[in-house]
């Protein structure tokens, strides 16, 4: 099925837009037959885009809270992927110890089936960014013009639980952990990136994907194999 979203030109290519499709789909329904439900997710998105554009004061500069574009900017750097991809890395070449390798391992893990599982989501489902997002976001790839889900939200629910589920920490720093995870995601709606709803979603998806990690841990009783490839390459390394 040719994109709705796409002109006539013949050149362009053949792809499905289900967020399209759906709220076409939705139209039709509740204009034949408006009932309870259409007629309640109907009101949904509008609410969700009401929402969205109330609540994104920082997306320009002459955005009403402008002057906080650049923290919020630096929020939303801390939810990137890259940065925790590298710093985990990194951690497993620093530490050797059995304990924290697995923990890093499963860490790993849980960073790489985020990308995975939003970015299949997200081209799947090809639902539009807002209108005054700005593409100035750090290191994105294709599927990044796309807003659902929103992957700082599943990153930063997944990793605070993580967080939460590994170390022993004083309750303030708990709390913190949390507000963190929920200042993610408002940073995505107050810079424009994403809809309410793109992020509500996310920070639930991110909630369930540590779930799915937990019952898949890694350790070397469930994949010696790979902790015994690990232990290799350390050797190999401390060799060179």
């Amino acid at each position: 099925m040719r994109s709705l979203t796409e002109g006539t030109d013949s050149r362009e290519p053949y792809t499905l837009d289900i967020w399209l499709v759906f709220k076409m789909q939705l139209n039709k329904w509740a204009g034949t037959n408006p009932s309870f439900m259409a007629t309640l997710l109907r009101s949904l998105l509008a609410f969700d885009h009401w929402a969205s554009n109330q609540l994104g004061v920082c997306t320009g500069e002459d955005s009403p809270w402008a002057c906080a574009r650049p923290l919020m900017k630096i929020i939303e750097f801390s939810g990137h992927g890259v940065p925790w991809l590298a710093a985990t890395f990194c951690g497993l070449y620093v530490h050797s110890t059995l304990a924290a390798r697995e923990l890093l391992i499963n860490l790993l893990f849980a960073l790489v089936l985020d990308l995975i599982l939003v970015g299949l989501l997200k081209g799947l489902v090809k639902r539009k960014r807002p209108a005054d997002n700005k593409m100035d976001m750090f290191a994105t790839v294709s599927v990044d013009r796309y807003s659902f889900p929103s992957g700082h939200a599943t990153r930063a629910a997944m990793v605070s639980r993580f967080v939460l589920s590994h170390f022993t920490m004083a309750a303030p720093l708990q709390v913190l952990v949390v507000l963190w995870a929920l200042v993610v995601g408002m940073s995505r709606i107050m810079l424009g990136r994403h809809n309410v709803t793109d992020v509500i979603f996310g920070l639930a998806m991110g909630y369930v994907e540590y779930s799915v990690v937990e019952y898949f841990w890694l350790s070397p009783v469930t994949a010696p194999a790979l902790f015994a490839a690990w232990r290799a390459s350390k050797c190999f390394s401390h060799n060179l």
